[in-house]
Formats: C-alpha cells, sequence, structure tokens
C-alpha cells in the first residue's frame, strides 16, 4: 500500500478496496438497497453498484466492516480514530483550509477546487446512504473514522470533502450508511 507523509501520519494514498478481512474471510458484497438497510454485519458495494467506479474510487463499506475483529485494515495500518483525522486536519491549517489540500481536481464535475497539496488525493465519490441509496458522486466525498459517536448508540464519526468549498466536514451518521475507508500505518 503507498502512503504519504503528513506531518507525523503515514496516510495511504488511495482508498481501500478489498474483499476480504486481513484473516482472509470474505466481506460480502450487497448491492440490493433493502439488504443493505438491514445488514447488521460488514459489507460493502462500488458506487451504483457499478465496478468502473470501484477501480477510480475503491470500495464503499459500512462501519461494521471498519470496525470488525476480523480486521479490514491489511497488516500495518489501521483505521483512524476522530482524533486521527484531526491530528491530519489540524496539521493542514485546519478544518477551514484543510479540505483544499486534500482533496484532487474533481475528476467527475470538472471542477478543479482542490490542489492535493498534502498529497492525500481525496476524490469526492459520494456515499450509499443507510437506505441502500447511492448520492453524492462528484459533489462530495465521505470517509469513516474508527470511533463513535458519544452518546449515540447506532451512529459513528466521518469526514466530509465538498466539491464547492475547502472546509472539511465532521459528520456522524448510521453504522450502516456506506463510506470509504483510508488506512494509516501503526
Amino acid at each position: 500500500m503507498n502512503t504519504i507523509k503528513i506531518g507525523n501520519q503515514d496516510w495511504a494514498t488511495k482508498n481501500l478496496d478489498f474483499e476480504k478481512y486481513s484473516n482472509g474471510d470474505i466481506i460480502p458484497e450487497v448491492k440490493d438497497k433493502n439488504e443493505w438497510y438491514n445488514v447488521r454485519t460488514g459489507a460493502w458495494c462500488y458506487y451504483d453498484n457499478n465496478i468502473e467506479n470501484g477501480v477510480i474510487y475503491g470500495k464503499i463499506y459500512n462501519w461494521y466492516a471498519v470496525v470488525d475483529p476480523r480486521g479490514l485494515a491489511p497488516n500495518g495500518f489501521h483505521i483512524p480514530s476522530s482524533n486521527e483525522w484531526d491530528e491530519l486536519i489540524n496539521f493542514l491549517g485546519g478544518k477551514e483550509v484543510a479540505g483544499e489540500k486534500l482533496k484532487n481536481r474533481n475528476i467527475y464535475k470538472g471542477i478543479e477546487n482542490g490542489n492535493n497539496e498534502s498529497g492525500f488525493s481525496g476524490l469526492l465519490g459520494g456515499k450509499r446512504m443507510g437506505e441502500g441509496t447511492f448520492y453524492g458522486m462528484g459533489g462530495y466525498g465521505y470517509w469513516w473514522s474508527a470511533s463513535e459517536t458519544e452518546g449515540k448508540e447506532n451512529y459513528a464519526l466521518d469526514r466530509i470533502l465538498f466539491y464547492n468549498d475547502n472546509k472539511i466536514g465532521f459528520g456522524d451518521h448510521h453504522k450502516f450508511s456506506g463510506f470509504y475507508v483510508r488506512c494509516i500505518k501503526n
């Protein structure tokens, strides 16, 4: 896995694209929106269930895959906590400007609003909403953290890049939502 050093952290330069946990067990691909809504174990899909989107953006995972004890991250890496995301964002100047430095030029809409100064190469691949529909390709990029939302049992924390803003968003979404995963070196 290729990495880029940003501050004191080594981040993967691409989103995860694995079909198996670290122990070799298969992570099920879930295409059907009703099944996605109801699954409470690890699952993945491609945006719009289109493998061509996977070539560019990687796989979308629900949060159950992110924290599965069999390990989603490859050996020597882990899924970043919310605090590790914060360290990255603070190193890049804070949430008001870090988005521009994290995202590539928007290949979907042709809008050149990211400079990728950090080398993170964030693409705006959208998400899979909890009810199983897809949303936001070219407009937004969503990445899970490994941190749950305090006081909200079924929610976990994430980070969001926007096509029309240099900020980076902080969100919490239901665990059966589907976002991309970027690893950080141990």
